[in-house]
């Protein structure tokens, strides 16, 4: 057995590369840590202070307590899991069905229709068409305003098809040997050995609608249907913090509106950040998987 032995470059390289990462950890952790240190300050002190925050200010949760007792809050997270889970399970619905139909090798037309869908990752009709296109849906106003249009992913479903094209074709021609017929094949054999990509991808769908406000600020009216981020927003850019700060203990309301936003943001960050740790195995395997073949 041949023992490497490490050089004195080869030291440096290490302890130069552990620093790195460190740094590039530090840089990367410490503007969630500075935003849950300031929602736990008190808010008098919190906005007497300046510069760098290493731990909360007198701890307190009054913050949080004024953002939980606020119902828009419920109201935003009610409306942004159906949108996240509604529109999640069409997402890879289709994007599966799609990917399945451009993996195979007999369809009839099958390279211009992959041409057709291609096109429209480098072609968008623009906002005022979607916005029309939207009304004219009678999905104004609506949660499937948020859902519809963006029902798929061209890129999503270009990645799922490499990963199908990836399977033996020997496994499916002893399905259909065995009587299989295309969904029972593309339901109990091809996603089941899929689950690592359909994991990423579906993660991939859900953060995006988890993180927009942009699409539900231009199709939705109804305060009744925001979903969280564009009640973030709010709270946010346009200070509508006034309900959270009547009969604050603090006194000073102009300091409790900056922790109740710190606060905010990591109300409606947490729990999309708790799925990443159980869906990160599935990261490296799942996407370099889906693009061994083009």
């Amino acid at each position: 057995m041949v023992v490497y032995k490490k050089s004195f470059a080869d030291h440096v390289f290490e302890i130069f590369n552990t620093l790195l990462m460190i740094l590039l950890m530090v840089i990367t952790a410490y503007p969630f840590l500075y935003v849950l240190f300031a929602s736990l300050s008190d808010p008098n002190k919190f906005i007497a202070h300046s510069g760098i925050l290493m731990y909360p200010l007198d701890t307190t949760l009054a913050s949080f307590k004024a953002v939980m007792n606020n119902p828009n809050i419920w109201i935003g997270y009610k409306n942004t899991i159906f949108i996240v889970g509604v529109g999640t399970s069409i997402n890879l619905l289709m994007t599966c069905v799609g990917a399945y139909f451009l993996s195979r090798t007999g369809p009839m037309l099958k390279k211009p229709i992959m041409f057709l869908i291609t096109i429209t990752m480098f072609v968008d009709g623009g906002l005022i068409p979607n916005y029309i296109l939207v009304r004219d849906l009678n999905l104004y106003n609506t949660i499937w305003a948020l859902i519809i249009p963006g029902a798929i992913s061209t890129y999503n479903m270009i990645i799922m098809r490499t990963m199908f094209q990836s399977i033996p074709a020997s496994l499916e021609e002893s399905a259909r040997i065995d009587g299989a017929g295309e969904w029972t094949i593309l339901f109990k054999l091809i996603l089941t050995l899929s689950i690592p990509t359909i994991a990423v991808i579906g993660l991939f769908y859900a953060v995006g609608p988890w993180n927009s406000w942009f699409s539900a600020n231009i199709y939705l009216r109804d305060k009744q249907k925001f979903p969280l981020q564009l009640v973030l927003r709010n709270i946010i850019i346009q200070n509508d913090v006034d309900e959270m700060t009547m009969g604050s203990s603090f006194g000073n309301s102009y300091a409790m509106s900056f922790t109740i936003k710190y606060a905010t943001v990591i109300v409606a960050t947490v729990p999309i950040l708790v799925l990443y740790p159980w869906i990160q195995k599935y990261f490296v395997k799942g996407v370099m998987i889906g693009s061994l073949k083009g």
